[in-house]
């Protein structure tokens, strides 16, 4: 069974409407008791930084994310809910992130001609290899909703980035059992559905 996080974020129900296509047992869910018992959990999110933070400390999910992070259950943040597994981000100046890695979240720096936010497609490539990533070639397009991007600290855990003007986006990472994607996979055709098997085949570590 895979546990969406409710926090209140924009994304859900059509994360939950790609599990099921693809036949996943899924609860959308804040009970602490759930999200613990759960194969794998998914953070989605769609907002601000500072908001979704607030919301996650207000239901009581910061501790459970950790509870389940630390016994090595497979995690996927999505979008905003990759860039809260960092350290902090430039929308929310003062603002903590879960820190599960480390990195901080940085604005699409404005460049002539170039959009703020980031809409559409684009494409992957992979500077280390991510199990994400399996059977999916190089250079294939997946679809992005953003205006902040991951800066990570370690390259190490960055399995695919993706261009935008002069901009370099971290655009998933991996490390352990600790997955996100920038992008959106549930929005991503085939392409987005085979990298949400990937996870789901993904069991439990330690």
């Amino acid at each position: 069974m895979t546990a969406i996080i409710d926090y209140d974020a924009g994304n859900i129900k059509s994360v939950e409407k790609a599990l099921l296509f693809l036949g996943e047992d899924t609860v959308v869910t804040r009970d602490e008791k759930i999200i613990e018992q759960a194969d794998r959990v998914i953070l989605p999110g769609v907002g601000a930084f500072g908001d979704a933070m607030e919301k996650l400390h207000r239901y009581g999910l910061v501790e459970v994310i950790r509870k389940v992070v630390d016994e090595g259950t497979p995690f996927l943040g999505i979008c905003l809910g990759m860039q809260l597994m960092f350290e902090r981000s430039d929308e929310s100046d003062g603002v903590n992130g879960l820190a599960l890695l480390d990195g901080e979240i940085l604005k699409i720096p404005d460049e002539p001609g170039l959009k703020i936010p980031h809409i559409g497609w684009n494409s992957l490539t992979y500077p280390n290899p991510g199990r994400l990533f399996a059977g999916i070639p190089e250079n294939s397009y997946v679809y992005f909703v953003h205006s902040y991007y991951l800066k990570a600290k370690d390259q190490g855990i960055v399995t695919a980035e993706a261009e935008y003007g002069s901009t370099g986006i971290h655009a998933s990472i991996e490390k352990g059992n600790l997955f996100g994607c920038q992008f959106h996979p549930e929005k991503s055709s085939s392409v987005g559905l085979t990298i949400l098997k990937n996870f789901l085949s993904l069991q439990r570590e330690g």
